[in-house]
C-alpha cells in the first residue's frame, strides 16, 4: 500500500494499482480509513479570550433572576426587557436575554404546567369464567326527545355471559353498587377471585363502588381516558343489543325496556352462538357444558366424513376450538410467553 502511495502521484492510481496487482477498491478503502483517523485526532485549540462586551457572571445571574420574578412568569422576553427599561434598568439586549434563556432550556412557558398522569394500559387475562368481568352503562331512548333509560350490564369476558343487568331511570353510583353486590353474591364469588373492569364514567369511578369492591375483595381496573378499546367486550355487546332486528327506535316506558331486556338477555345467554367462543352459547361456556357440546359436534362431523370423505378435500372436519385464554389488551408477542 505504501508503494502505491508513492507511485500514484507519478503515474496515477489506476496504473499504480495495476502494476502491483492491487484492486483499486482496496486502495480507496484504505484512503477513507486514513482520512477518518486523521479527522478523529483531537486538535489542540487555543482558548478564546472572553469578549470585553460579555456579561459578567453577576450580571448574567441578574438577568436570570429578573425573568424568574413572579410578575414576569407569563410575560414575553421583549416585554420584560421593556419593563426593566421603563424602570431605569438596562443590562443587556433582548437577543442576549434570549441566549441566556436558551442556554437554560427556558425559551418556553416558564409557569408550572399541569402534567397529565401517564395511565398504564390495562392488561387483563381470564382463563375461566368469573375471573374478569367488565361492566358499562348505555342509554336507551325513551318515549320523548331527550328522555332516556339507562341499561347497566355486567359481562364475563371469558364466557361472554351477561351475569347481571338492570334498567333504571338514571345513572347512579348507588344503583351500580347494588347491582354489583347482588351479582357477586349470585355467582358466589370468593374474595381475591375476581377483577372488574370498567371505563371512567362517574358511576364507575365513584367512591361508593370502590369501597364496595374493596370490602368484597374484588380488584377493580379502569380504561385509559378516551380509549374505548380498553373496554371492548362491553362495547361489542351493546352493538349486538342495538343491532337486533326487534330493537325498537324508542321505548314507551321503563317497563317496556325491562321486558325487552328480559327477552334479549335470555336469547343472548341461552341461544346466541357467539363466534368468539367457538360458536357456543355463553351459558354453555360459563357453566362448563362447552366441552360436551363440542364432543357432540365432533361426532356429527365424523359421521359426515365417513359418509362422504370426498367432500372434505384437505382434512377431516373438526368443530371450532374453545377459548383457553381471553385478554383485554394482550401484551406484545415477546412478553406474552413470560406472562403465561
Amino acid at each position: 500500500m505504501q508503494a502505491v502511495s508513492t507511485i500514484h502521484e507519478q503515474i496515477g492510481v489506476r496504473d499504480a494499482c495495476a502494476a502491483i496487482g492491487l484492486p483499486r477498491a482496496t486502495w480507496y478503502r484504505a484512503q477513507k480509513r486514513t482520512l477518518r483517523a486523521r479527522s478523529s485526532t483531537p486538535i489542540e485549540t487555543k482558548a478564546c479570550a472572553a469578549s470585553p462586551r460579555a456579561l459578567s457572571p453577576t450580571e448574567r445571574q441578574w438577568v436570570i433572576d429578573l425573568v424568574h420574578e413572579p410578575r414576569f412568569v407569563d410575560v414575553p422576553v421583549a416585554q420584560i426587557w421593556a419593563t426593566a427599561l421603563d424602570e431605569g434598568t438596562y443590562l443587556c439586549s433582548r437577543s442576549t436575554m434570549y441566549r441566556i434563556l436558551h442556554s437554560l432550556d427556558e425559551v418556553r412557558e416558564r409557569r408550572d404546567q399541569l402534567r397529565r398522569p401517564v395511565y398504564v394500559k390495562p392488561e387483563l387475562l381470564a382463563t375461566g369464567p368469573n375471573q374478569v368481568w367488565t361492566w358499562d352503562i348505555t342509554k336507551l331512548k325513551g318515549p320523548r326527545k331527550w328522555n332516556y333509560f339507562h341499561l347497566y350490564v355486567i359481562l364475563d369476558i371469558f364466557s361472554r355471559k351477561v351475569v347481571g343487568w338492570m334498567v333504571a331511570h338514571r345513572e347512579s353510583a348507588a344503583l351500580a353498587e347494588k347491582l354489583i353486590a347482588a351479582t357477586i353474591q349470585k355467582e358466589g364469588i370468593a374474595p381475591g377471585q375476581l377483577t372488574i373492569h370498567a371505563d371512567r364514567g362517574s358511576s364507575m369511578t365513584s367512591k361508593d363502588v370502590a369501597l364496595l369492591m374493596a370490602d368484597l375483595g374484588v380488584t377493580k381496573t379502569h380504561s385509559r381516558p378516551h380509549v374505548s378499546n380498553d373496554n371492548p367486550f362491553s362495547e361489542a355487546h351493546f352493538k349486538t343489543l342495538k343491532y337486533r332486528p326487534e330493537f325498537p327506535a324508542r321505548f314507551g316506558a321503563l317497563e317496556d325496556a325491562r321486558a325487552f331486556c328480559v327477552r334479549f338477555f335470555e336469547w343472548y345467554n341461552q341461544q346466541h352462538r357467539h363466534s368468539g367462543i367457538g360458536f357456543m352459547t355463553p351459558a354453555d361456556v360459563h357453566h362448563g357444558h362447552a366441552h360436551g357440546v363440542r364432543a357432540q359436534r365432533a361426532r356429527v362431523l365424523d359421521a359426515a366424513y365417513q359418509r362422504h370423505p370426498e367432500r372434505f378435500v384437505r382434512k377431516p372436519p373438526t368443530p371450532p376450538a374453545l377459548p383457553t385464554a381471553v385478554w383485554i389488551n394482550p401484551p406484545t408477542s415477546e412478553n406474552l410467553s413470560v406472562v403465561l
